[in-house]
């Protein structure tokens, strides 16, 4: 039976707030602060563990190897010059542990999508960040290893350079049912005044070309600039689709009118539920990850929105979030999650996880989280993970083989030594 499953990224043990992200306010006002990867991991495995008590089905991916010592190398950092010689900005990108934003990781359009009848997953390129450009193999290995049966799963290499894609942070699919045949619209940006447009149009398009889309069923939307901006680097900061509601701030799109109207034609039962800029700025909305929400389908029928506790602490955000679920619509419900450590490097719920809809059959265990599997994982991290790491600790190489251990130590527990 389909089923949407949330796959979060297990955040690594060389989470660090080294404020690489152009465009990303919150990566940059917490530059240079200590970060705490233990921290940061279990409050990403209490959502997991919050998301199975709702009754959702919840999967992981494992964190990369850090530092990536392969990447310094093609870049001139190996053997008689080791990444003790890099620069700071050189080491400081061969450490980061943003794979664990898993909405980064791929594009997944669902089999009931494609012209061959099989779920499609392309790997994120991620180009236009340094940090982030060295990411794709280790998230090619475990999607072909978690979705290795091709007879329900297609895998994708990366779109090449130059066309930036940063995966489903861009895309939304909207569907009477998660198991039912979709519309699905890829968000793309131009500019953003300051700052740079990551989701390239041509990457969008050839995302949907690989995956055997449908043109009349697939929809090309522009982000507004107003939003990159105002600091929404993805559109899954300002906006997020689930089965038949488009959950948007009134400034997300370039031409929202049009952009409805379109959906309209293709998906009659659409509830947009638009917050205007009126009642919470785009400054609210970015600061407070509203939007940044994981919107669900609880097992009952009704939906759910997930958020950040910064989401409560908003005065205009939480009050408005107050006369949504008094209403009659569609979100009824409200479940807050601790996700400071992410959230300060600017990655909420949303952020955190990969929806993919499959019959949970098909994907390999090892993939699958449990509460009891989420216990085996929660003890690994206290006992490994790093409880503080200060910016000038990046530079010691006793941190570096003490992450990579910690990563070594949870692939073993996990069975994925495989992906060592």
């Amino acid at each position: 039976m389909l089923t949407e499953i949330n796959f979060d990224g297990i955040v690594g043990p060389s989470h660090n707030y080294a404020g690489l992200s152009l465009g990303n306010l919150a990566s940059a006002r917490n530059s240079g602060r200590v970060s705490r990867p233990r921290d940061a991991a279990l409050q990403g495995l209490a959502k997991m563990r919050l998301n199975l008590s709702m009754g959702l089905t919840q999967g992981w991916f494992m964190p990369h190897d850090r530092p990536d010592e392969a990447w310094l190398s093609r870049l001139g950092f190996g053997q008689d010059r080791g990444m003790e010689q890099a620069d700071a900005g050189l080491r400081y990108a061969a450490m980061s542990a943003s794979a664990m934003w898993a909405a980064n990781a791929a594009t997944v359009s669902p089999a009931p999508d494609t012209r061959d009848g099989r779920c499609h997953l392309t790997a994120a390129n991620l180009v236009t960040m340094p940090h982030r450009s060295h990411e794709w193999p280790g998230t090619l290995a475990q999607l072909r290893l978690a979705f290795a049966d091709t007879a329900h799963f297609a895998v994708h290499e990366p779109v090449p350079p130059p066309f930036g894609d940063e995966g489903a942070a861009n895309h939304m699919r909207l569907c009477a049912s998660h198991g039912s045949a979709g519309i699905e619209v890829f968000v793309y940006g131009r500019s953003g005044g300051p700052f740079p447009a990551r989701q390239h149009r041509e990457a969008s398009a050839a995302v949907a070309r690989l995956h055997g889309l449908d043109p009349k069923r697939t929809i090309l939307a522009e982000q507004s600039e107003e939003a990159i901006a105002a600091g929404a680097f993805h559109n899954d900061v300002v906006a997020v689709a689930n089965e038949t509601v488009l959950f948007t701030h009134e400034q997300a799109f370039a031409d929202p009118t049009a952009l409805y109207a379109r959906l309209r034609e293709k998906v009659p039962e659409l509830v947009v539920v638009e917050v205007p800029a009126a009642a919470v700025s785009l400054e609210q909305a970015i600061a407070s990850y509203l939007f940044n929400a994981q919107l669900v389908t609880l097992p009952d029928g009704g939906m759910a929105l997930i958020l950040p506790g910064e989401a409560r602490e908003n005065g205009a955000v939480w009050a408005w979030l107050q006369q949504l679920i008094a209403g009659n619509g569609r979100i009824r419900t409200l479940h807050v999650a601790d996700l400071r450590e992410s959230m300060a490097n600017g990655g909420g719920p949303a952020c955190l996880r990969l929806r993919v809809v499959a019959d949970p059959a098909t994907v390999d265990p090892r993939f699958l989280a449990s509460a009891d599997r989420i216990a085996q994982v929660e003890r690994v991290v206290t006992r490994h993970w790093p409880e503080e790491i200060a910016p000038d600790d990046l530079a010691r190489p006793s941190l570096w083989r003490a992450v990579k251990a910690a990563r070594l130590s949870l692939l073993s527990e996990l069975d994925l030594s495989t992906l060592a």
